[in-house]
């Protein structure tokens, strides 16, 4: 099992950047696929980035793909998604999350606000 942690959220302007930090629990960290979520109010939760076991194969949504990037220390147990050109519509509160298969995520954290202001 893993514990999941979000940082970084926070209010910026359209064109700004953030950098998100997840913090995971115990010694598996490796052996998990690890990915990005966002939901924003009124919708439905939606895949952001993804991150292989080695840190060899990132996948993105269209919609962020070219201004985001996610990476993972395996040594820190730490996963990151730099998020660059920031828009309105990324608002959302972003979930971490990690799963033995890049489609099924069984471990969430509790999530951190992103608001972009225009």
């Amino acid at each position: 099992q893993v514990q999941l942690e979000e940082s970084g959220g926070g209010l910026v302007q359209a064109g700004g950047s953030l950098r998100l930090s997840c913090a995971a629990s115990g010694r598996t960290f490796i052996t998990y696929h690890m990915g990005w979520f966002r939901q924003a109010p009124g919708k439905e939760r939606e895949f952001v980035a993804a991150i292989s076991r080695s840190g060899g194969n990132t996948d993105y949504a269209d919609s962020v793909q070219g201004r985001f990037t996610i990476s993972r220390d395996n040594a820190k147990n730490t996963v990151h998604l730099q998020m660059n050109s920031l828009k309105p519509e990324d608002t959302a509160v972003y979930y971490c999350a990690a799963g033995i298969t890049t489609t099924t995520y069984s471990y969430w954290g509790q999530g951190t606000q992103v608001t972009v202001s225009s």
